[in-house]
């Protein structure tokens, strides 16, 4: 591999600082298994990163924190980016494909409160509580199972949320579990939020580094960060959501786990009420990851998941 080890790779990432933190991961994690390879990195501003005075549902999600880092390597002024795997659309530009699935850490979603609310759980916040959230997965669900709490939206980063959070203006906020601990601040962690009330989002707690297909080099590289069972649950959970046609911005949770050479899918369409919540099973040989993907899809399409997707999808103003 002395062709690989003795060439410059850049990566391309967001400017947030939890993007940053996980690229630099990634580039140390690089170094360590070739100590000659030189690693640049680009730093971009996405569309998502700029607009963040409207709800990310009413923005639209299709790369929305994706397309500037694509076009990097399309135009091959970058060779592969880091995401936050829940942030990759399921469907990517031609010539662009899934490189690597990082190991997986700690996929739950995480109650963060105020500090007055230091001794209540999300099960006992008084009604009326105030909840942050941008996720339309986790507002679905929250209000099936607590219709008492009231709900707000919240965007910028992790410290503005946690800005706002402490200067009361809301009374708790949902954070991904995954975030908080590689920035350091797992001691922010109030509740971690059990899968029965919270299916987490497809690829959450794990990263996605998207490269240009054919590049073997790059490919060849990117092998040593892969994770097998991690990779297997993503690509299980990618085309659920693929098949259901939704985006990282529309109710749907998920939650997997494998045993042996066993995988099993739980997945989760809901209203944006939370009146309407369809959750379905399916298990099977982890090599046939994404065919059960497929197949708890059209199980929930058969129990109404279409009809609910199509009035969300009316109801933000887009398809």
């Amino acid at each position: 591999m002395e062709s690989v080890d003795t060439r410059t790779v850049r990566i391309g990432t967001r400017k947030s600082q939890l993007a940053l933190v996980q690229t630099y991961w990634i580039k140390a994690e690089l170094e360590k298994h070739f100590p000659n390879l030189e690693i640049e990195v680009e730093k971009m501003s996405t569309q998502g990163d700029k607009i963040l005075d409207v709800p990310l549902a009413k923005i639209g999600d299709k790369g929305l924190f994706t397309k500037e880092l694509e076009l990097g390597m399309l135009n091959n002024t970058t060779d592969f980016a880091v995401h936050s795997l829940k942030d990759l659309p399921t469907n990517l530009p031609e010539g662009l494909m899934l490189g690597c699935v990082t190991k997986r850490v700690n996929p739950a979603d995480a109650l963060v409160v105020n500090a007055k609310h230091q001794d209540k759980q999300l099960e006992t916040l008084p009604e009326g509580s105030v909840i942050g959230t941008s996720s339309l997965r986790r507002l679905a669900q929250l209000r099936h199972h607590f219709p008492h709490l009231a709900f707000k939206d919240v965007r910028g980063n992790v410290n503005t949320r946690l800005a706002k959070l402490d200067a009361g203006d809301y009374d708790a906020i949902i954070l991904a579990v995954a975030g908080l601990e590689r920035l350091g601040m797992s001691d922010r962690i109030h509740q971690v939020i059990s899968p029965e009330i919270s299916l987490h989002a497809v690829g959450q707690g794990a990263l996605g580094i998207e490269c240009r297909e054919g590049d073997t080099k790059i490919l060849e590289i990117l092998k040593v960060l892969e994770e097998p069972e991690s990779r297997d649950r993503a690509l299980a959970e990618r085309s659920f959501l693929r098949e259901l046609e939704g985006g990282c911005q529309v109710p749907i949770g998920v939650n997997t786990s494998i045993e042996g050479d066993n995988l099993t899918l739980v997945g989760m369409v809901a209203s944006l009420d939370g009146k309407q919540l369809l959750k379905d099973t399916v298990s099977g040989n982890r090599s046939d990851a994404e065919q059960l993907g497929k197949d708890l899809a059209g199980k929930l399409r058969d129990m109404g998941a279409g009809e609910i997707l199509a009035q969300i999808f009316a109801e933000v103003g887009r398809k």
